[in-house]
């Protein structure tokens, strides 16, 4: 057997190696150590996490609210004493009646007034829609009831009206109007005249006319006759007698009030009462009116004074109006009275239920 030995120098390098090995061996493992113990402990403190839950404390109970007490009914007063009724005032020259009766013995259904008969020329005006109410008993006692007011007619004249009528689509018509009245301070007439003018020609469109006499209530009409376009004319007769108004076109009878008129003497009436004494302007004027077929209560009213414009110039006017009024009449109607033409209306516009409106406006009045 052969043993191989190294040289010296050789052996020394061999353990030199052998040396560096195991310190390097030793040197990781203490290194491996450290970090391993470092990062348990920073693992330890930050992986733990404590919370200590506690239960919120209880609200304190609510401090208790005393209920206020009522205040004190207050004491019953004593009711004043009623104050001792007025004295009745002193009869006047006009007699003031109930109209309450005056409308139950009357009020039934109209057709339009006259003042609205300037329309379309090819038809003939529709009548307004009203409700139909049956008359009071005729009853001579109950006519008297109607109110009375002192009158002063205006004389005779002749009058000329500028007719503007502006349907209720918008349409415009223009025509004109004449009125004759007529009196001598027992008996009177008053005709009216009313039509529209195309290209060259007249269409007449209504022609009324009344005559009757005149006592102390003014004008007192005796017969009323109507003639409207496409339409048979009609007469209405006021018996002063027998105290009743008839028609021709129906066998209506309407008990007959004192003061009692016709669309034609109506505007007459009015003016009247003004030159008499304006001051019986300042109530209610009720007044039945005949028409052609009815008879039914206007009631008038005082508006205003107010200037109007006319191709005679500006004048100062009194405004009368009788506003629509259910189941009567659903027309209005506004009259102007010039105080300084003899009170004679010198305005007239109809204004119906539809929107139709009718302006009669005075051109020239020849006395």
């Amino acid at each position: 057997m052969t043993i191989v030995t190294f040289p010296r120098h050789r052996r020394r390098v061999v353990a030199i190696c052998a040396a560096t090995v195991v310190l390097h061996f030793v040197t990781i493992n203490w290194v491996s150590g450290r970090i391993g113990a470092v990062e348990h402990e920073a693992g330890a403190e930050t992986d733990v996490i404590k919370a200590d839950l506690r239960l919120a404390p209880p609200p304190p109970p609510a401090p208790e609210v005393k209920a206020e007490a009522p205040p004190p009914k207050p004491k019953p007063r004593k009711a004043p004493k009623p104050p001792k009724p007025a004295a009745p005032p002193p009869e006047t020259v006009a007699a003031v009646t109930d109209p309450a009766a005056v409308e139950a013995q009357a009020a039934a259904p109209s057709e339009p007034d006259a003042t609205a008969a300037a329309s379309q020329p090819d038809a003939a005006p529709a009548p307004a829609a009203v409700e139909s109410t049956q008359p009071a008993p005729e009853a001579p006692a109950q006519a008297e009831a109607q109110a009375r007011w002192k009158v002063a007619l205006p004389p005779s004249a002749k009058f000329e009206f500028d007719v503007k009528r502006k349907d209720a689509d918008g349409t415009n018509w223009s025509g004109s109007a004449n009125i004759a009245w007529q009196q001598d301070g027992a008996r009177y007439k008053a005709t009216q005249d009313v039509g529209v003018s195309i290209v060259f020609a007249r269409i007449n469109l209504l022609q009324v006319s009344s005559e009757g006499t005149i006592n102390e209530s003014g004008i007192a009409p005796t017969t009323f006759n109507e003639k409207r376009r496409n339409r048979s004319a009609t007469a209405t007769h006021f018996n002063q007698q027998d105290k009743k108004i008839t028609f021709s076109a129906n066998e209506r009878a309407i008990a007959l009030m004192a003061g009692a008129q016709d669309r034609a003497t109506v505007l007459f009436q009015l003016a009247g009462i003004g030159r008499a004494d304006v001051n019986q302007y300042g109530k209610d004027m009720d007044i039945l009116v005949g028409e052609d077929r009815d008879a039914v209560v206007y009631r008038f009213q005082l508006v205003g004074e107010e200037e109007i414009e006319t191709k005679m110039g500006k004048l100062v006017t009194w405004h009368l109006a009788r506003p629509p009024k259910p189941g009567s009449y659903n027309a209005r109607l506004d009259i102007w009275l010039a105080p300084s033409q003899e009170w004679y209306p010198v305005q007239i516009r109809n204004t119906e239920g539809n929107g139709a409106v009718t302006t009669q406006t005075v051109t020239s009045i020849i006395k």
